[in-house]
């Protein structure tokens, strides 16, 4: 049943594709994706000059040289890599590291995940195995066979996933840091060094603290903002290139490249450390590819972007290079210098603000990241907030927030300079756009099932660009670079321990489940009283009976008259149709009333709340009791066939407690949270008079209707974790104390938030693993 648990699950969602819609996207995506590469002009040059690997000579050969990498890189990296290739690579619309994980483990069986499932992509593609031959197969059948390489595959996932997350952390600071430093012009030195790091702190803290609000709210400033921004640089790049050196244009030849290295040698290799930060925020454009569409992202970059950051990087260039009076690490070598005194105050405040709208970017990012991680089990529960009941990108995540804060905040209190803050950055960049490039590659072969020399060539010509890169911000590992491995190391323990510990849960619950048999052989009744209501068994099984459930009626034999086991799966895709949510079966004979339920949520799915999510589960068990069970698209598991249900095909009206029946469901119904258990007890659904239905198939939604008037009972499994006698030590410590501190510090899951505790039964366990 695993592999059919994202079956159907993955396809695209349709988008407007009128070139209205797409411009207005493209439009939005300004403020959303691009206020972080739009802010790299802040800090590109003087990153780059920032220490002793190279100065500012009179023959120009530095700027020149620096000015030729930031151009290419830009077009080779942003441009190339990812707005024209890499955004084909989408998840169900979804991007980013983790996305395109998943969306391997859907096209290979390489899914470590308890209920990972591949899509109808892989279905598809079993049927003409036969069809695929040499090097492409090859590695598709050793990736599915050896489970080491798997593992190595989540680690590597993981690892750009951290690096994401330590970029949440080290962005904001750079950026508003940066933004900050345009001050050092209109006082003396002196002094800035007594404002410039308050300012940037409180700016910081009010950052974080305003994010409970959500992006939404403020959200029709954002665009706006980077819009004048892009307009303020490319605008005062043109007019440097003008004034000051309309030669300049020449440096954009790669010939300026080997000059500058040529003559520079290794403290020109040091110094890409600084220059590879116009190409931060790129990874953005891939990771935010669901809030917009492919060709929104593209049109934006490409038209408006990539134009402003190529005249910006000129400008700057063109003004540097006509002026040699520079003190050795000067502040003066970077972009406030080259703005026009009049203007320079207006600047800082866009710049303020545009650094702003590029820290919430990575912010949210980071969000969403920690989102899909949770939901895949490899990152301990969370509190998820949707900011938005329109847009469900938009969240928001207490715990997450104040942690970045702090660490933010640590940083740049530490560092209290750009350099070393851009060297961390740096290396947190390039790690994720490494991983990226691995990925695609094997994207390109696994999934698109193109040739292994062209996945080569991508991996072996974006690599070695970046490889470059890698190693001159690896060797400012004692300035800096130390932070983001530090950060990744910590969440990378964080999120392998979780994994494990759930893997090893779920094989425990695999292992002891009781076998169907066990429970029809105790007849109709089960050999207990069956009383009145219903009761929900939450359980991680999808077929079997939860050992949680022979251990409550062992020591109380007392059950409820209709019975469904509950299994809530979020399956490695981006989102689940609702008309493919529920999966619903039978166990055993009618007279039973046994029945299993499984949920599917892609990991950027917002699950209901209790009480919607409670009407949709009736309304799909009495759907399948009316259709007799025959379903199409249904799928056997052992004895059990489980149909795929539209909830409310043929809608069930509800009644109140006076039994007027108003033929609807009332859903936007307020209830108040204290009487949340009386007042579903007076609700009741009736079946429509003109339901055409068997006299059985009556009488079993009638039991289901009474049982659902009577109440409903949530019964939960609290499990303690702990290795078994003979274990190693490593393991011993891993399950005693790392995961069950991170079990105990972290949210159960999230449909288990929503189920009112009037209803909800916990029955403990200890698993020895």
């Amino acid at each position: 049943m695993d592999l059919e648990l994202a079956h159907g699950a993955g396809a695209p969602r349709k988008r407007g594709e009128s070139w209205g819609a797409v411009l207005l996207l493209a439009y939005q995506s300004l403020g959303v994706v691009y206020g972080d590469v739009a802010t790299s002009p802040l800090y590109v040059f003087k990153s780059a000059f920032a220490g002793d690997d190279i100065t500012h000579s009179e023959g120009n050969e530095e700027i020149y040289g620096v000015l030729s990498f930031v151009f290419w890189t830009l077009t080779l990296i942003s441009l190339l890599k990812y707005v024209l290739i890499v955004l084909h690579a989408n998840d169900g619309g979804e991007g980013g590291t983790f996305a395109l994980y998943s969306l391997i483990c859907r096209h290979v069986r390489a899914g470590l995940l308890p209920g990972g499932g591949t899509s109808d992509d892989l279905m598809a593609e079993d049927k003409d195995a036969a069809a695929r031959r040499g090097a492409v197969s090859r590695a598709r059948t050793v990736l599915e066979r050896y489970r080491v390489l798997q593992r190595l595959l989540l680690l590597f996932a993981l690892l750009g996933t951290c690096m994401v997350i330590g970029d949440g952390v080290l962005t904001p600071a750079v950026s508003v840091f940066s933004a900050v430093s345009g001050l050092e012009l209109s006082m003396e030195r002196a002094q800035h060094k007594y404002v410039g790091l308050p300012v940037t702190c409180a700016i910081l803290i009010c950052l974080f603290a305003l994010q409970h609000y959500g992006t939404h709210r403020v959200g029709f400033l954002f665009a706006p903002i980077v819009c004048i921004w892009l307009l303020c640089i490319s605008t005062i790049g043109l007019y440097n290139i003008i004034y000051w050196n309309h030669h300049v244009y020449r440096a954009l030849s790669p010939y300026y490249m080997y000059q500058f290295l040529k003559k520079t040698q290794k403290g020109g290799w040091m110094s890409l450390g600084g220059i590879l930060l116009c190409v931060t925020g790129s990874e953005a454009m891939y990771a935010d590819l669901g809030h917009f569409s492919q060709r929104s992202i593209q049109i934006a970059f490409v038209s408006v972007v990539y134009p402003a950051l190529v005249l910006a990087y000129m400008g700057q260039a063109a003004y540097i290079s006509q002026h040699h009076s520079f003190e050795k690490n000067s502040y003066h070598i970077g972009f406030y210098v080259s703005v026009p005194e009049k203007l320079r105050w207006p600047v800082l405040v866009i710049a303020i603000l545009a650094s702003v709208v590029g820290s919430q970017a990575i912010i949210t990012g980071t969000f969403s990241i920690i989102k899909q991680c949770s939901a895949l089990s490899c990152f301990p529960g969370v509190k998820i907030v949707h900011t938005s009941s329109t847009v469900h990108g938009q969240i928001y995540i207490p715990e997450i927030n104040w942690i970045l804060m702090i660490l933010c905040l640590a940083v740049t209190i530490s560092f209290n300079n750009t350099k070393h803050l851009a060297n961390a950055q740096g290396l947190a960049v390039i790690t994720v756009m490494l991983v990226t490039t691995c990925l695609m590659s094997l994207v390109i072969v696994l999934v698109w099932n193109k040739s292994i020399f062209i996945a080569l060539g991508f991996l072996i010509f974006f690599g070695s660009i970046e490889v470059l890169y890698f190693s001159a911000s690896l060797v400012k590992f004692h300035e800096g670079a130390w932070v983001p491995i530090t950060l990744s190391f910590i969440f990378m323990v964080v999120m392998s321990v979780w994994h494990y510990g759930t893997i090893k849960k779920y094989e425990f619950d695999v292992q002891n489940k009781v076998s169907v048999n066990w429970l029809l052989n105790l007849g109709p009744s089960l050999g207990i009283v069956r009383v009145r209501g219903i009761g929900l068994i939450h359980t991680e099984l999808m077929s079997g009976i939860p050992a949680i459930f022979s251990h409550f009626v062992t020591n109380l034999p007392a059950f409820h008259q209709v019975l469904v086991f509950l299994c809530v799966k979020s399956v490695p895709v981006p989102h689940v149709e609702p008309e493919e949510r529920f999966l619903v079966g039978r166990i055993g004979p009618k007279e039973y009333r046994l029945y299993r339920v499984i949920v599917r949520y892609g990991y950027r799915d917002v699950q209901q709340d209790d009480l919607e999510f409670e009407k949709e589960l009736i309304n799909s068990i009495a759907e399948f009791i009316r259709s007799g069970g025959a379903d199409q698209n249904g799928f056997v598991e052992g004895s059990e066939k489980l149909s795929s249900i539209s909830s409310g095909a043929i809608p069930l009206w509800e009644e109140d407690g006076d039994g007027e029946a108003d033929g609807s469901a009332s859903p936007n119904k307020e209830i108040n949270q204290q009487t949340v258990a009386p007042q579903r007890r007076k609700a009741r659904f009736v079946l429509p008079k003109s339901a055409q239905v068997d006299a059985e198939v009556r009488s079993e939604l009638q039991d289901l209707m009474d049982a659902r008037e009577a109440g409903m009972s949530f019964i939960l499994g609290h499990s303690h974790m702990k290795a078994k006698s003979g274990s190693s030590f490593v393991k011993r410590i891993v399950i005693n104390f790392f995961y069950e501190f991170l079990r105990r510090n972290s949210r159960g899951p999230s449909y288990a938030a929503n189920i009112p505790h009037a209803s909800t039964l916990e029955v403990g366990m200890v698993y020895q693993v």
